[in-house]
């Protein structure tokens, strides 16, 4: 299972480096170039989506079946543990809907960027005519 969170956490961080260079001002026919390489990049890396609500799903699943240690019967230990897998349930839980967003803003961005270059287009025509 730890093998799915370091890859939901190596697609975060990559999302988030993304994200990071299309909204970095940079000259137009690089933006350009960057914008049309992660928009094609964009519809294979839709699997994080369905990925990532599955795994909520999982840890909804997991909490709904997780044993309650809130008593005196526990131990320390026990209480501890406990304490810990809802920690990690949490971050996971974050790391999935942080997923989804970045790759929605990603999108958007993306999309806006096309259209901005449409209406630039259209504008030109309308100014060479």
């Amino acid at each position: 299972m730890a093998l799915q969170w370091v890859i939901l956490a190596y697609v975060v961080a990559a999302e988030a480096a993304v994200a990071i260079l299309i909204t970095l001002p940079s000259p137009k026919a690089l933006k350009s170039r960057i914008v049309s390489l992660i928009s094609l990049a964009l519809q294979p890396s839709f699997f994080i989506v369905p990925f990532a609500a599955f795994q909520l799903l999982d840890i909804y699943w997991k909490n709904e079946h997780r044993l309650m240690c809130t008593g005196e019967i526990c131990t320390a230990a026990e209480r501890d543990r406990y304490e810990k897998s809802i920690f990690k349930a949490q971050r996971n839980a974050i790391l999935c809907m942080v997923a989804c967003i970045l790759y929605w803003c990603i999108y958007r961005v993306c999309k806006y960027y096309k259209e901005i270059q449409s209406m630039e287009e259209v504008e030109k025509r309308y100014k060479d005519q």
